[in-house]
């Protein structure tokens, strides 16, 4: 089993992040990606602006029709809350199916701060990365932090997508009232309007 992990805020999940889920399954070959919605990201001090559960079944709604992909709950808040590590997860994920191959899907800009994740080196060790850049990025959007060559063989880009879609972009397009085009699903939207979030 070839599986990525594919974890982040999703506030909101929107189009650009279906457009990178896919076209990493189709390069890569992957068998299955899991979209997790961290429930208590440790370098977002204030959190998301929906809740979990509200951006749990957003996620749930991006990933229909695409079978690769599944929305997973293995970083749902805990009692008492503590912060989500993506080693932790990657480490359960390892436990629960000795026999797969994992990869990390992670954008550019959260890749730089690699070194403050926990464990960097254990992060490298335990799965391979997958870096998504934009087609026309600047050098310091494609370059890597301080490497061994083993960490950097196990480290592979994706710059074939531009999608215009951004989470901050999209909140407060909706905030002003916009309908978010081209950046968000018919079903996302009718959602987000339902459960009236990002008002």
């Amino acid at each position: 089993m070839r599986l990525g992990y594919f974890g982040g805020s999703f506030d909101p999940p929107h189009l650009g992040h279906l457009a990178v889920a896919r076209a990493v399954a189709d390069t890569y070959a992957l068998d299955r990606i899991l979209m997790v919605p961290t429930g208590n990201q440790p370098l977002k001090p204030n959190g998301a602006t929906a809740s979990y559960s509200d951006r749990f079944a957003m996620v749930r709604l991006l990933c229909e029709g695409d079978p690769r992909l599944q929305a997973s709950a293995i970083e749902a808040p805990t009692d008492p809350p503590r912060p989500n590590y993506t080693i932790d997860t990657l480490r359960r994920l390892k436990a629960e199916g000795l026999d797969t191959e994992l990869f990390v899907v992670v954008g550019a800009d959260a890749f730089h701060q690699l070194l403050l994740w926990r464990e960097p080196g254990s992060l490298l060790a335990i799965a391979e990365w997958i870096v998504v850049t934009r087609p026309h990025a600047a050098n310091d959007e494609l370059s890597l932090p301080p490497l061994t060559t083993a960490q950097r063989n196990r480290v592979h880009t994706l710059s074939t997508l531009d999608h215009p879609a951004s989470a901050t972009a999209i909140r407060a397009e909706l905030a002003s009232g916009g309908d978010c085009a081209g950046m968000l699903s018919s079903e996302l939207l009718a959602y987000i309007r339902e459960h009236h979030l990002y008002r």
